[in-house]
């Protein structure tokens, strides 16, 4: 379904993978981390195992920060593999998150989304500490973060979008979300019933059978000619 309705006058965005190259970050971590573990390690299928304890353990009660989380999870991850975990390994994926820079052609697109009169604001599954370096490099076009440590829980939970929606002040109708990770942030609209577009990065990432965003686009770029399209720009 194409976009339609009122003019959003907040647009909220995930940021890694969607603003911020996570996948590639994550691998250059990885790498670093499991370079001195020894050779014949295969780093995606490492990183498949690291996935899979992280969600497990942002479902978990009581809420954990993302750096004890992104900690646990390597260790479980290591432990599953048979490697040795050092707490400075947990370090050095979570100091380089931070780093981890935007897309191509995110700080130029965030720029015309602010200049068309859009509010813009993130909403993460990460620490204010950690996103802060991220944000950093965004050229000053983000208003508000919202993250799970704020909300004291982790998409695809209600409670980060709606603890988003009542610190920003508006209903999930004055708002287009826009992401990239099917099974977080999709999940939520298909529960919640707020307006999306899927930034569909070519990553492998399956759609859900049972949901579709309102617009899909490859890159962030596409996306003013999506708004344009619908008449808000």
């Amino acid at each position: 379904m194409a976009l339609s309705g009122a003019r959003p006058g907040w647009l909220t965005f995930d940021c890694y993978g969607t603003l911020i190259q996570w996948d590639e970050g994550l691998l250059a971590a990885m790498d670093r981390i499991l370079s001195t573990k020894g050779d014949n390690i295969d780093q995606r299928a490492f990183i498949d195992i690291y996935d899979r304890h992280e969600h497990a353990l942002e479902n978990e009660r009581p809420h954990r920060s993302f750096r004890q989380v992104s900690a646990l999870a390597l260790e479980k991850a290591m432990g599953e593999c048979g490697l040795a975990f050092r707490p400075e390994d947990a370090e050095i994926l979570t100091s380089s998150i931070g780093r981890m820079p935007p897309f191509p052609e995110v700080v130029e697109t965030l720029g015309r989304l602010k200049n068309a009169g859009f509010n813009i604001a993130i909403i993460s599954n990460t620490d204010d500490a950690i996103i802060s370096g991220n944000v950093a490099q965004l050229g000053g076009h983000v208003d508000r973060v919202i993250s799970a440590e704020q909300a004291g829980a982790y998409k695809p939970s209600a409670q980060i979008f709606r603890h988003a929606w009542k610190e920003l002040g508006i209903g999930m109708d004055e708002l287009v979300h826009i992401c990239a990770s099917p099974h977080l942030d999709l999940a939520a609209a298909r529960e919640l019933g707020f307006r999306s577009i899927w930034v569909d990065r070519g990553t492998g990432r399956r759609p859900l059978d049972d949901y579709h965003a309102n617009e899909v686009v490859p890159t962030l770029d596409r996306v003013p000619g999506v708004l344009a399209a619908a008449g808000w720009m």
